[in-house]
């Protein structure tokens, strides 16, 4: 696999372009770090590799999600701490939506409201 500076990339593009068919893939890095990926593709395996490489980022995802709750310990939550959850932000979830939208000390009402105890504001 090519490693291949952002600043060779910019420089000499159209020869990285006219070798990447044979090179299949060259890592993009910036300051000796990876920051993306080229990879060689045609029509006909567009759609396959596009898929290939949204179900690899997911994969990642969930993998650094796992990582993330084991360090914050969250990883040991039981089914009941689970559900508890669940039914906490419903419930939380319902009463701001039974609840009239309040105005807040910080917010500007919009022109021609009244906020509550106050006459009309026009900007």
């Amino acid at each position: 696999m090519r490693f291949v500076s952002v600043r060779d990339l910019r420089s000499r593009s159209a020869e990285l372009w006219r070798d990447l068919p044979d090179e299949r893939e060259m890592v993009i890095t910036s300051n000796g770090r990876p920051v993306a990926l080229l990879v060689a593709i045609d029509e006909s395996n567009f759609e396959e590799s596009l898929s290939a490489f949204r179900r690899a980022r997911a994969v990642e995802a969930v993998a650094r999600l796992q990582r993330d709750s084991t360090r914050r310990g969250t990883d040991v939550f039981s089914d009941e701490d689970i559900e508890a959850e669940i039914a906490a932000a419903r419930r939380e979830r319902r009463t701001r939506a039974a609840s009239p939208r309040e105005t807040r000390a910080n917010e500007v009402p919009r022109r021609g409201r009244v906020p509550a105890g106050g006459d009309a504001v026009s900007r």
